[in-house]
């Protein structure tokens, strides 16, 4: 598989990965979203209709701008992640976006390390960090699942 079609394969897959663990996310956790009371006031308000407007018009070439740069950067590993198996595969990208993109991820949110060290306690639910978990593991797993199986 050449570099640009590889680009455009990943970008699909994060883009279409992304939207579902987030449509799901969002039926499974509305009051992270939605409503006056949800924890993640700092972000836009989804019952708000100018506010999801907004999300709505740039949420699309956001996931694409994204899943392009996520691939630019995995193209030096490409061929040696087309010889190894599709577990190891899986077992690499599922755990790149959890750790890299999320866990371990040097910007401060809710769930993560740097979160813990930096955000105020009010946005350090721990009754809610698991749901923010279930979006971040369900798009991991698809993209590990398709990227694995598919680019290779």
């Amino acid at each position: 598989m050449g570099s640009l079609s590889f680009v455009a394969s990943f970008t699909l897959i994060h883009a279409a990965a992304y939207t579902l663990a987030g449509a799901i996310a969002l039926r499974v956790s509305p009051d992270m979203y939605r409503e006056k009371g949800r924890v993640l006031d700092y972000l836009r308000d989804m019952s708000n209709e100018t506010e999801s407007a907004h999300v709505t018009k740039w949420f699309f070439p956001a996931q694409i701008l994204r899943g392009v740069l996520l691939a630019i950067v995995l193209l030096p590993i490409v061929g040696l992640l087309g010889q190894i198996s599709f577990a190891a595969r899986f077992a690499f990208f599922a755990g790149l976006l959890i750790i890299y993109a999320d866990f371990a991820s040097a910007v401060p949110f809710n769930g993560n390390i740097e979160g813990f060290v930096y955000m105020k306690p009010r946005y350090l639910q721990s009754g809610k960090v698991w749901k923010f978990y279930l979006e971040t593991v369900l798009y991991a797993v698809i993209v590990g699942a398709a990227a694995a199986g598919l680019l290779f």
